[in-house]
């Protein structure tokens, strides 16, 4: 499973860390990616999406139906 939110779109962020003698080492920031299992009313069906807890907020916010009708519309499967 990629660090990937389905519904925000986040993705890693990269950078440096900064030793206490400014020795630089790459590293990254990734987003805190969940697993969720949703039930789809119009459809009767779960489905499940990989999702940041953003997008956890942005689907209790808007609902189900209406996050999964703009996947779609992206073009993504579901």
């Amino acid at each position: 499973m990629s660090a990937h939110c389905q519904v925000t779109g986040r993705k890693p962020n990269f950078g440096k860390s900064v030793s206490h003698s400014h020795r630089r080492t790459s590293r990254r920031w990734s987003p805190n990616i969940q697993r969720r299992r949703y039930y789809l009313p119009s459809e009767d069906r779960y489905v499940t999406l990989n999702v940041s807890t953003k997008g956890i907020k942005v689907i209790d916010r808007d609902g189900i139906e209406s996050v999964v009708a703009r996947l779609r519309a992206q073009g993504e499967r579901i």
